[in-house]
């Protein structure tokens, strides 16, 4: 059966961006209405995890995603690099004047720290269950969620790669209190080769953060575009705290929950996940 990105393959094109000693990999669906849409990935993830959002704008916004360095189909030598400099560089070499940031996890926290440094070329932030530069970090978590975050420790220590893919699909895609295996077939096996990949890939070097930002969490309210964060009632305890943090904090932020999901709504409940962004993106 086609993905549905493979369904409406003859809209998108395959790019690459250089950026420093890397080259970038994406692509891109056609479409006339407002700013174009950048999709950024989760940590556990590349450009594929996008690939319903992606078909579902095709003919109608332009849309964009690419594999950061460790991630995907991207190429690279080790170097000290920049998130957000890979970023502007996807948008000056496609021509992207301002851009709707759609970003996931850490993929949220690049599209903060890049609307911090450029505001002028951000139209919108639609964040699903971000990271955030200098968050606090939770001061404990409940007995079965430190039991397996105990597991993945042990299986990075015996460098037990295999294991480690395993556990972290538990913890990100099914959720961290729920049954490993909550969720199966094809998306799970999409998330194991996802974050196998990256799991086995080179080092891509230091990442170092632009002056502009140095704790971005405190500096949430200077971000003035029209934000809506995304989060699933099946993520950390503490991520689902931060989101409704950021719903606060943010000058135009909206929030909802969907759910029955973890940290990866847009591919659990890919058409709820898409009428919100579809209301996100026609509401700017």
């Amino acid at each position: 059966m086609d993905t549905p990105l493979a369904a409406k393959a003859h809209l998108l094109t395959d790019f690459r961006v250089a950026s420093g000693k890397a080259t970038l990999e994406g692509v891109e669906a056609d479409g006339a209405a407002g700013p174009a849409a950048v999709f950024l990935h989760a940590g556990v993830a590349d450009k594929r995890m996008w690939e319903a959002q992606l078909a579902a704008l095709a003919g109608s916004r332009r849309a964009v995603a690419y594999d950061r360095r460790g991630f995907g189909a991207t190429r690279y030598s080790p170097e000290i690099f920049s998130q957000v400099d890979d970023l502007l560089a996807v948008l000056d070499q496609r021509g992207i004047d301002r851009a709707v940031l759609v970003g996931c996890s850490q993929g949220g926290r690049i599209a903060i720290d890049f609307a911090l440094t450029y505001p002028d070329r951000v139209a919108g932030l639609f964040l699903v269950a971000p990271a955030v530069t200098g968050a606090p970090s939770p001061e404990d978590f409940p007995p079965p969620v430190e039991a397996l975050l105990q597991l993945m420790e042990e299986a990075e220590e015996d460098e037990d790669l295999e294991r480690l893919n395993l556990l972290e699909a538990w913890m990100w895609l099914d959720g961290p209190g729920s049954e490993e295996g909550r969720v199966g077939g094809a998306l799970r096996e999409l998330f194991l080769t996802m974050n196998g990949a990256a799991l086995y890939a080179e080092d891509p070097g230091r990442e170092t953060n632009p002056a502009a930002f140095p704790v971005a969490y405190s500096r949430l309210a200077d971000l003035q575009t029209p934000a809506q964060v995304i989060w699933g009632d099946g993520d950390f305890p503490h991520i689902q705290q931060r989101c409704v943090h950021l719903v606060q904090a943010l000058p135009q932020a909206t929030g909802s929950v969907i759910p029955g999901t973890a940290h990866l709504p847009n591919l659990e409940q890919p058409e709820a996940f898409n009428e919100s962004l579809r209301d996100f993106l026609e509401g700017l």
